[in-house]
């Protein structure tokens, strides 16, 4: 694409489309962009309009495209295609800083945000002048360069919170300090004189403080994986000007808003956690500067209000003493009881009160209150870090601190029964305390799984809790009924099983609540519950025990589908999914209305796919539908395919790319119900699975190769008689796969598929040329994971086409190739395959060759008769050899990056292990000793021969083993 006006207006007309709300409009544009996006120049022409273009929204427009566009294609993974030019790349990194540090903010976020992408794969090796180019801009003393610079070395140095240690890691940490320690220090010093100077100047003070919160991000980013010696040596400089900005009330930065946090807020926040983080891991250094802190943020805690603007700061400063008092040398600071009396009072029961604004996101926003209080992402709230205090302090100080809080629950729960309509957030706060009391340790899977035996969990749950679930009133205090929902929830491994029975049919009746949150909570706990474990590893809850709720259950959860605000709730569908799963046969005869009910919603969310659990736990209903269904009476697989193949026919036209691999899944697991025939309507879809478009996708590999595999498994006559002209695409298909690492053993097993059920005939001639491929990746690049591969297939051809045929083919490449495939792979490496069945292949083959092929008696070939059968015997006897070569490293699928759909496999469209020898060979042993007995009946004395002068002592006597348990002798 040339850098002309033209191409500058089409671009934008196309960007200016992806905005429009209708996705006719929209989709087509996208796909457009998708499509030239590989073109060399496409982001120089993306950085030219998002610099001069006159319209600001196209600006913003072609800057996140640009950033989505390097967070797709800058990485370069092997195997796949470059699609960023080297000149692009290099001009990309030429202009990018000037142009992020002179643009408006808007774009300047996202230009950063491109920075750190690309510094993440080139910083420091390829892009080794990034960070002089940066650090020369704080000279400027331009306060919006500087913050540009300093928001882009955040983004950057970020990921240093969350790395492995490794030596790459400190490398490159310690380059970044020698360049930048100094510099951001001095800046610091010198942004906090200014701070002074312009004490009274608002505008100029906004910047400023954005600039101190910053650098104290870069601080914490910058000291997290170890104490650098710069920032030991100027400690006294950063925590005396820390604890100055911590007491500091500049009355020109306090705002009126009472949502959004100020300036002022957003430093104290960060410097709270700069302190909670040397507390907690350079205690040692810090310890001269820790009481001082500790008063100070407690002044502040005493001192903050409750709007929700203090919110980050108040928990950040609560963390900041959880840190401190479970660290035992800093005990000292809280044995007094009136300190610990007085934390409780000032600081830990204020920050678990229900606020309006708690109240008002229960009501308008519950996806967020959910993500916060259900899924842990609370981190932030002031509630969790409350929590966190109270399980810091119970460390060291378990008995008093239970006492205080005992009488605080007991005190808000007479206030509460006093006039519950009024009184009702005493209750709640009440709940929340002794949830945060009585819990030590918890896990996703088991809920709380360590109590504190101070508190009485039965006692409340039957005095407190139940009372909530049994009132006939679901919608009546819909937050006091989400907490009992969510105790149950949390505490399903400390309360008795009896109890846990009591409560479903009440929670059933809970799905039905108006409370998005009620309705949500009650799925969710449902769903936890029936993935208990009891005695002998069965769920805990069985289906005979949920026989009398059953109709009532399927009926609800799919009723609170259709309540507003959840039409795609992922619990309710992961409850859905997860009662299937439990109730097995018993959902058979509901079954003709749910799988209506489940399509329609599937209709509906593929015309726009946004939530990808929901969608995730869908796919997983309707498999369980049909397996359940299937398992019982296989004819009526042909009804869910009646049901299931319009919808999935107008995904694959229009081409929803997030939902291809799941309809892969699902219609693997439909044809592989089949008796042996392919349907009609499976064979008019064969041909579009082999378009070369479908298998560009990451994604999509896994799924298309299982669905191919069940078309042979199935077909594989049909597809040799009908559709004869298809076998060269079906060929390619194995011939791109195995030209990648990461997908060469999805290209085995298709290979496998074709050689196992295929017609000897219909391949014959492309045989020759399948061989020569496997030998050249061999020679350009042999992995571990690809000769384990390659030697299940030899051998695999071995038991199907015979020995004879496999010699045959490998000499007919190059003469005495046979050989060297003995010698230099198969004789080598055959330790390294693993699998129960994989391993009997390559046993059954080993035996054919030994056995059944004259070469190995009477020709050059005969020297490799015994270290072949050696190697037999070690792939018996021997523990598998797992060992991979040093340089050698595979790409995981996972780790290509971002945007692509990665493969979701669906756990309940699994697949059953295919053994393609089967009951013909029970014992490979015994099949050895067989086949050894019926070759030195044909040619006497020679076996016994070649044993007794080269096989070692070990492997003859396991041989002996063997032919003993097989009642027969050589002779």
């Amino acid at each position: 694409m040339e850098l002309n006006d033209a191409n500058l207006q089409t671009l934008t007309e196309f960007l200016r489309k992806t905005l429009d709300p209708d996705p006719t409009v929209r989709r087509p544009a996208e796909k457009f962009l998708e499509s030239v996006e590989g073109n060399q120049n496409y982001p120089l022409l993306l950085l030219t309009l998002l610099e001069k273009s006159q319209d600001n929204v196209i600006r913003v427009c072609a800057a996140v495209t640009f950033k989505n566009y390097i967070k797709r294609n800058w990485r370069i993974v092997e195997d796949e295609p470059n699609k960023i030019s080297d000149t692009d790349r290099s001009a990309i990194k030429a202009n990018i800083v000037n142009l992020m540090l002179s643009s408006p903010e808007q774009i300047q976020k996202q230009l950063s945000d491109a920075i750190s992408i690309i510094g993440r794969e080139d910083f420091p090796q390829k892009w080794p002048d990034l960070l002089t180019e940066m650090v020369t801009r704080f000279r400027s003393g331009d306060f919006h360069i500087i913050n540009g610079v300093l928001r882009t070395a955040h983004s950057l140095f970020k990921r240093y919170r969350h790395e492995f240690k490794s030596n790459e890691l400190w490398t490159e940490i310690k380059l970044v300090l020698d360049t930048f320690a100094l510099p951001l220090t001095e800046l610091f010093k010198a942004t906090i004189e200014l701070c002074q100077t312009h004490a009274s100047d608002v505008n100029a003070l906004k910047v400023l403080f954005s600039s101190l919160t910053l650098i104290s991000k870069l601080f914490y980013s910058l000291n997290f994986q170890d104490l650098p010696e710069f920032f030991e040596d100027n400690m006294e400089t950063w925590m005396t000007n820390f604890h100055g900005l911590l007491t500091l009330d500049n009355k020109l930065l306090q705002t009126d808003d009472e949502e959004e946090a100020g300036l002022l807020e957003l430093l104290k926040s960060q410097i709270c956690d700069n302190a909670a983080l040397y507390a907690q891991k350079y205690d040692e250094e810090f310890q001269p500067y820790l009481p001082r802190f500790v008063t100070a943020i407690w002044n502040l805690l005493v001192s903050t209000g409750q709007e929700v603007k203090y919110d980050l700061l108040v928990s950040n400063a609560i963390q900041f003493l959880a840190s401190v008092c479970e660290r035992p040398h800093y005990k000292h600071l809280f044995e007094d009881q009136n300190t610990l009396t007085s934390i409780c009072e000032k600081v830990i029961v204020p920050n678990m009160e229900f606020r309006s604004a708690d109240e008002e996101a229960f009501e308008d926003n519950s996806e967020e209150y959910i993500r916060r209080d259900l899924e842990g992402s609370d981190i932030d709230t002031r509630r969790r870090a409350a929590c966190d205090l109270v399980r810091g302090l119970c460390k060291f100080f378990e008995g008093p601190v239970t006492a205080i809080f005992s009488g605080y629950v007991n005190s808000m729960l007479v206030e509460y029964a006093k006039n519950p309509a009024e009184n009702w957030k005493h209750k709640d706060a009440a709940i929340y305390l002794v949830t945060s009391l009585a819990s030590k340790a918890q896990t996703q899977k088991h809920g709380i799984t360590q109590a504190n035996e101070l508190v009485n969990l039965n006692e409340f749950f039957v005095n407190h809790i139940l009372t909530d679930l049994t009132s006939p009133n679901i919608n009546e205090f819909p937050v006091l009924k989400a907490d009992a929902i969510k105790y149950v929830m949390i505490f399903r491994s400390q309360l008795p099983k009896e109890q846990l029975l009591q409560a479903v049919p009440l929670l059933i009746n809970h799905l039905q609540a108006e409370s998005i949150v009620e309705h949500t909570y009650t799925a969710h706990a449902l769903e936890r519950l029936f993935t208990m474990r009891g005695p002998n590893n069965a769920t805990l809850i069985t289906p005979a025990e949920m026989a009398p709720f059953t109709e009532q259950l399927l009926t609800n959860l799919f009723k609170s589908l259709a309540l507003p605000g959840s039409a795609e709730n992922e619990y309710i569908m992961k409850a859905i999914m997860r009662s299937f799963s439990l109730l097995q046969e018993a959902i058979v005869p509901y079954v003709p209305t749910l799988i209506g009910q489940l399509t329609h919603k599937l209709l509906l969310v593929s015309k726009n796919p946004s939530k990808p659990h929901f969608n995730h736990y869908l796919f997983e209903s309707l498999c369980l539908s049909v397996r359940i269904t299937c398992k019982t009476n296989p004819t009526t697989v042909s009804s869910f395919e009646e049901a299931l193949f319009p919808v999935f026919t107008e995904i694959l036209q229009n081409d929803v790319q997030e939902f291809l691999p799941y309809v892969f899944q699902v219609m693997s697991l439909l044809l592989e119900i089949h008796s042996n025939s392919i349907p009609s309507s499976y064979m008019a879809l064969f041909p579009h699975l082999l378009q070369p478009v479908l298998w560009e996708r990451t994604g999509n590999i896994p799924p298309l190769v299982r669905l191919l595999q069940a078309y042979l498994e199935k077909g594989g006559a049909t597809i040799a008689g009908s559709a004869a002209d298809k076998i060269p695409g079906l060929l390619g298909v194995f011939q791109k796969l195995i030209a990648s690492k990461a997908n060469d053993h999805q290209g085995f097993y298709l290979l496998n598929s074709i050689i196992e059920h295929m017609p000897p005939e219909s391949i014959t001639q492309y045989r020759k040329q399948i061989f020569i491929l496997l030998f050249q990746r061999l020679q350009s690049s042999k992995t571990t994971k690809f000769i384990k591969s390659f030697l299940v297939f030899v051998n695999l051809y071995c038991v199907k086409y015979g020995a004879i045929a496999l010699q045959e083919i490998f000499d007919s490449i190059q003469p005495k190739m046979f050989g060297m495939v003995l010698e230099k792979i198969i004789i080598p490496e055959v330790q390294k395959v693993s699998g129960a069945v994989e391993k009997k292949i390559c046993a059954v083959g080993i035996t054919k060759i030994l056995t059944e092929c004259p070469a190995m008696m009477d020709t050059e070939y005969t020297k490799l008769w015994t270290p072949l059968l050696q190697a037999l015997i070690g792939l018996f006897e021997l523990p598998e050899d797992d060992s991979i070569p040093d340089d050698e490293h595979f790409i995981d699928i996972e780790d290509t990056p971002g945007y692509q759909t990665a493969f979701s496999q669906l756990a309940f469209a699994g697949k059953k292990e295919h053994d393609p020898i089967g009951d013909a060979v029970g014992n490979p042993k015994i099949l050895l000793a067989q086949s050894l007995h019926k070759l030195s009946t044909a040619c006497p004395g020679r076996v016994p021969s070649m044993l007794s002068t080269s096989l070692n002592a070990e492997a003859l006597q396991f041989l002996q083993g063997y032919l003993q348990a097989a009642t027969v002798q050589l002779v």
